[in-house]
């Protein structure tokens, strides 16, 4: 085990052992390499770095009392990756390579797994980019998917308390029929400016509306957003909002707590009426929302009156995490062990 103060970590890169590659070349998938260098050759016409041929995911490995390494529901970040590989034409990952790779390089980098009871995790970033030249607009030929991983704290310094977001209704992070249902970089690129400016005026994070009619909530910055009022868990529907695994697994949780769920359009109006609210996903998990401003009109909804996470959001988290970290059982099958 690693020596390092694993309560104080941040969300952020720190070099570990090892990183594992493979290259899409002639139509098939080569063999994993491992690797410790942080840089990757590429070619300057790369489509990666000319049309953005990227996507990524984001999961986790968790320590248990046991001492047994944790990855939680991998798979579906697979899924998640193929979707955005089908969506920007790149050469899918097959489902047991993708399984290789994540299972390689945590064992590769087991040190660097925080301890349990420590609040830290092991975050997982698998990323393909079209690694093939290209002047012409057009898919490449070859792809390169790495993985590598880091110790993580919580992705907003202040954990899990209730933080101050705001509405940007002058950016757009996607368009409906575009690509904000993947997990690609250019989606991120088209948060920065909006949430760069929250971060400025003192608030955690953007919330972007619809594109079209600049009505509903769509995501929280780089999260998902939900709310909770009246015994029930509501989250907006939209084609230009990524499907959170980490909402997913909420929704389900709520449900097995007893709440009803709700996936549909909520319209900015509504946020007067939620009793509790958050934004979720891998990095974040849950982190409960305090008020949220309305940027354009100056209205400011108040969602936490006591400046507490609300009951409802404290048991999801409290249960989530207690899957992840083997202290509740796993009902639904989301953990697998690393051998």
């Amino acid at each position: 085990m690693k020596d390092i103060n694993w309560k104080e970590l941040s969300f952020a890169y720190q070099k570990t052992n090892y990183n594992v590659r493979c290259y899409f070349r002639n139509g098939e998938w080569g063999e994993l390499e491992t690797s410790s260098s942080e840089y990757i050759n590429i070619h300057m016409a790369a489509t990666a770095l000319h049309y953005g041929q990227e996507a990524f995911e984001g999961m986790k490995a968790f320590r248990d009392k046991k001492g047994n390494i944790r990855l939680f529901r991998w798979e579906d970040n697979w899924q998640r990756m193929k979707n955005s590989a089908e969506g920007i034409m790149m050469a899918e990952v097959p489902k047991e390579k993708f399984k290789e790779a994540i299972m390689k390089v945590v064992k590769l980098n087991e040190e660097y797994v925080p301890p349990h009871g420590t609040g830290a995790s092991l975050y997982i970033r698998p990323l393909l980019i079209g690694s093939g030249p290209r002047v012409g607009v057009k898919p490449a030929d070859e792809y390169l998917f790495a993985v590598f991983v880091i110790p993580v704290g919580p992705y907003f310094k202040e954990g899990f308390k209730p933080v101050d977001m705001q509405i940007a209704k002058d950016y757009d992070r996607a368009a409906p029929q575009g690509t904000g249902r993947l997990k690609v970089g250019g989606n991120y690129a088209a948060s920065l400016r909006a949430g760069e400016r929250a971060h400025d005026e003192g608030y955690a994070a953007s919330i972007f509306l619809d594109a079209k009619e600049k009505k509903y909530i769509d995501e929280a910055g780089p999260a998902n957003f939900f709310g909770i009022k009246d015994n029930t868990y509501i989250t907006p529907k939209s084609e230009s909002i990524l499907p959170s695994i980490t909402n997913k697994s909420l929704m389900q949780l709520a449900e097995d707590m007893g709440l009803k769920v709700e996936r549909r359009p909520v319209p900015v109006e509504e946020l007067e009426t939620f009793e509790e609210a958050g934004a979720c996903g891998t990095a974040a998990v849950i982190s409960p929302v305090g008020k949220i401003l309305d940027r354009t009109s100056g209205k400011e909804y108040v969602i936490s009156k006591d400046g507490n996470p609300g009951p409802i959001s404290t048991k999801l988290f409290e249960r989530l995490q207690g899957i992840q970290y083997g202290d509740v059982e796993d009902k639904h099958g989301w953990i697998t062990i690393v051998e």
